[in-house]
């Protein structure tokens, strides 16, 4: 994927296929923005997003818990959320579960249900098992805007933007659904648009089993009601999968765009795989047998149905595509490497931060009498005077104008109604809105 920054090469196969399908080729790059889940291995500008906003009903996937343990999670997080303790990392989270079952914590949610110590116990050994895979870089500030999905060149060319699998094998479940949270984030947040000419955004779930696989019910819902809805706010969505089976029934009726690769039947499984696959496809007068067109298709072939104006799927196709672009390999590790590096993402997103959260309040109400905690990162007090105070006072407007413009002054923004104890309205998904910081750059 990472070829498509680069201008492809010429082949013999490359002329003959634009030949065939009446293409005026000519080899040529795109913007392309590489991403990281969490800076984990591989090249690209690391994407993260805080516990809070991330929310219960996505956090249980990942962990794989059933609904009593999902419910109880959700009970974590409304406790944090009216408490003002910000849970941010994984170490937040931790922290807040083991107060509830304390004997100091135990009170707090009475009236409320309780905290069981035995599932209190699993959803910790799950988060271990999370933190260990990776899960630890996962979550934190700087939060990623999800808006920065929706730039533009100055040209007003679309930016791609590529997020790296490398290093994510221990936790392809995190990365689905992460991905999930950033359809939820743009749900909540982009205006309803109507019917648009084009879509302002398209999504593209690489491996969508994996965001299904032992999916609760609430999931699978909330799945099916955002890819409904999310079209009215102008993004489109694509799962892309071997088989059709591997999309829920109620998710695969909100989808109206299909492009179907070959398959194979070398077993009766697969047999039973291609019936079913065809049985997805409206009929076709043009193409009677369908199972045996798709056990035919070439290289760079597809069968195709999409909506029509009136909303009704169009009969199926046999598509050639067009030849692409851009290259069709990987891109030069140093070429990337220097597109990340000139990246403004980058200067933003690239360096992580640790503000004061649950972890530390928590920590501060145990702290010995006379020693107060000191905040995440903070330094003692240094005494002031003389000619150092001077320069100090001097550089006091450089420094605040900084301050106002980093990343950590945006991502504080966005969650300052956790941080100031108000508690927070959560979506289909359990996510929690942000404010936006106005220095936001567009």
């Amino acid at each position: 994927m990472s070829g498509m920054a680069a201008p492809g090469l010429t082949s013999d196969r490359i002329t003959k296929r634009a030949t065939e399908t009446a293409t005026d080729w000519r080899p040529r790059g795109f913007p392309v923005e590489f991403l990281n889940l969490g800076g984990q291995g591989g090249t690209g500008v690391p994407v993260r997003a805080t516990m809070t906003s991330f929310g219960p009903l996505l956090l249980s996937k990942v962990l794989g818990l059933n609904e009593t343990q999902e419910s109880s999670l959700g009970l974590v997080f409304h406790f944090a959320d009216k408490a003002g303790l910000p849970l941010l990392d994984l170490k937040d989270l931790r922290a807040v579960i083991s107060h509830l079952t304390s004997d100091e914590g135990k009170a707090d949610l009475d009236g409320l249900g309780g905290l069981s110590p035995a599932t209190a116990g699993v959803i910790l050994r799950e988060l271990i098992g999370l933190e260990d895979g990776g899960g630890d870089v996962f979550f934190g500030e700087p939060e990623f805007d999800t808006h920065d999905l929706l730039r533009t060149t100055p040209e007003g060319k679309g930016v791609l933007s590529v997020m790296e699998l490398q290093g994510l094998q221990a936790s392809p479940r995190l990365f689905s659904t992460f991905l999930m949270w950033m359809l939820a984030d743009l749900f909540h947040d982009l205006p309803e648009m109507g019917d648009i000419d084009k879509p302002k955004l398209v999504f593209f779930f690489d491996e969508a089993h994996l965001l299904f696989d032992g999916a609760s019910k609430a999931f699978l819902d909330a799945i099916a009601q955002t890819v409904r809805l999310i079209r009215s706010k102008g993004v489109g969505v694509f799962f892309v999968t071997q088989t059709p089976k591997d999309v829920p029934s109620d998710v695969l009726a909100q989808l109206g765009n299909r492009v179907q690769h070959a398959l194979r039947a070398f077993t009766p499984d697969d047999a039973k795989a291609l019936k079913a696959t065809v049985g997805t496809f409206p009929t076709s007068k043009v193409y009677p047998d369908l199972g045996e067109l798709l056990q035919n298709l070439g290289i760079g072939e597809a069968v195709v149905t999409i909506l029509s104006e009136n909303g009704a799927p169009t009969p199926v196709a046999w598509t050639r595509m067009r030849p692409p672009s851009s290259l069709m390999a990987q891109l030069d590790p140093a070429a990337q490497t220097a597109l990340v590096n000139a990246s403004p993402l980058q200067a933003e997103y690239g360096t992580p931060v640790d503000r004061e959260s649950a972890y530390e309040k928590l920590l501060a109400k145990v702290a010995p009498a006379g020693e107060p905690a000191l905040p995440a990162g903070a330094q003692p007090e240094q005494p002031s005077g003389g000619r150092h105070g001077a320069e100090v006072a001097a550089g006091v407007g450089g420094v605040l104008a900084g301050v106002m413009g980093s990343s950590v002054f945006k991502s504080f923004a966005r969650s300052a109604a956790s941080a100031a104890g108000r508690e927070i309205t959560r979506s289909l998904f359990g996510t929690a809105p942000r404010r936006r910081a106005t220095t936001r750059r567009r």
